[in-house]
């Protein structure tokens, strides 16, 4: 008797994998440290959300949460590989057609195990998308903690000492803390956004990918039921002879080239809105699309078409020269910041403009203060 278990012995990518490139092998696949028993689910579901920042303990919690997730799902598809395993092996000693149908059957539930662990890999593309997520969070942390610092010095020395010329050098600082932490929680919006809808993108691509192929081998396994007989016979009545070797394996063949050929866009389940859905939709796309377009060239300074800034030839090389000496001491008096916000201060880089000019005039009068201080000192 013809017996597999995988229904492509080439393993040749199918219309699917080449529209859509498969992602690599899913992390949670290795590296278990408590093994694959529930100690390890329950162990990193109460531990996620008590280590590393405020901000990312609920986003870090459900990271952990989605990877026990995967790792059942992993533990449910090599059960199912084992059960069409037994269920061929069962059927191996039953009459022909019975026989014959279970180990067709058994080759569809094999290839439903393997769906699965395809889908696991498919699946940890929206877990490390969340994750990255997470990340950013932790980014934006130090800039929170930062500004609370400073807001809390301010209130001890008002409190204290009222006069202290310190307060004034404080205030500065707090100004620029303000500017920097108001880029960093517009970038994590925008970002924030930008991940969540790719990361469930990923999932429910995934999901869809996967049941419409499940249903596929359900519609072709409910084929291979149609060639038992199950007419009830008499004590001492024999039953036709089976001959439905070369349909059940035409059936097997039909089920692999629908598995091969399926794409996305021939997908036979499609989510249609109803009327009232898709006029709030594109009501709300129009609304959306007015509130775009606003001219920010105001908050710029005007250039200037006088030739003040015009430099002799001569002079190109001293001013070069000043310029990298003023950019190396701006980096030695950011570089202490990096260790706290590094990822802010790339965030900085990239603002509009007339949140950098209130940066750099931060800056600039934190420096004025401290200077003021010096000679009150002196």
């Amino acid at each position: 008797m013809h017996r597999t278990y995988s229904m492509r012995q080439s393993r040749a990518p199918t219309a699917s994998q080449i529209e859509n490139p498969p992602p690599p092998p899913s992390s949670t696949k290795s590296g278990r440290l408590f093994g694959r028993g529930n100690f390890g689910h329950a162990f990193r579901k109460g531990t996620a959300g008590a280590f590393g920042p405020d901000l990312a303990k609920k986003l870090s919690q459900l990271v952990k949460m989605e990877k026990n997730v995967m790792r059942s799902m992993e533990l449910v598809g090599r059960e199912r590989m084992e059960v069409a395993q037994q269920l061929s092996l069962w059927g191996e000693g039953c009459d022909e057609d019975v026989s014959d149908v279970t180990d067709k059957l058994g080759v569809l539930i094999y290839e439903i195990g393997e769906l699965e662990d395809q889908f696991v890999d498919r699946y940890d593309q929206y877990r490390v998308t969340i994750k990255s997520i997470r990340n950013i969070e932790a980014s934006v942390q130090p800039s929170r903690d930062r500004k609370q610092k400073i807001t809390d010095q301010i209130a001890q020395l008002k409190y204290k000492e009222p006069n202290s010329p310190r307060i004034v050098v404080l205030e500065q600082e707090l100004v620029r803390a303000e500017a920097e932490s108001l880029v960093a929680e517009a970038q994590l919006s925008n970002i924030t956004r930008e991940k969540l809808k790719a990361a469930f993108n990923y999932q429910f691509d995934a999901i869809r990918e996967h049941c419409e192929k499940v249903a596929i081998i359900a519609g072709y396994g409910k084929h291979l039921l149609s060639l038992i007989d199950d007419t009830p016979v008499t004590p001492g009545e024999t039953r036709n002879a089976y001959d439905g070797y070369e349909a059940s394996k035409a059936i097997i063949q039909d089920c692999e080239d629908a598995l091969t050929n399926w794409v996305s866009s021939t997908a036979q389940v499609s989510a249609k809105l109803s009327t009232r859905s898709r006029t709030l939709s594109q009501r709300r796309k129009a609304s959306s699309h007015k509130g775009e377009g606003v001219d920010l060239a105001g908050q710029d300074p005007p250039m200037k078409n006088d030739r003040d800034g015009w430099v002799p030839a001569g002079q190109h090389g001293e001013y070069e020269q000043e310029e990298e000496e003023e950019e190396e001491e701006e980096e030695e008096e950011e570089r202490p910041q990096q260790t706290n916000g590094e990822f802010l201060e790339s965030w900085c880089f990239d603002a509009p403009a007339h949140i950098k000019n209130w940066v750099v005039g931060a800056r600039s009068l934190t420096s004025d203060a401290i200077t003021g201080q010096h000679a009150v000192a002196a």
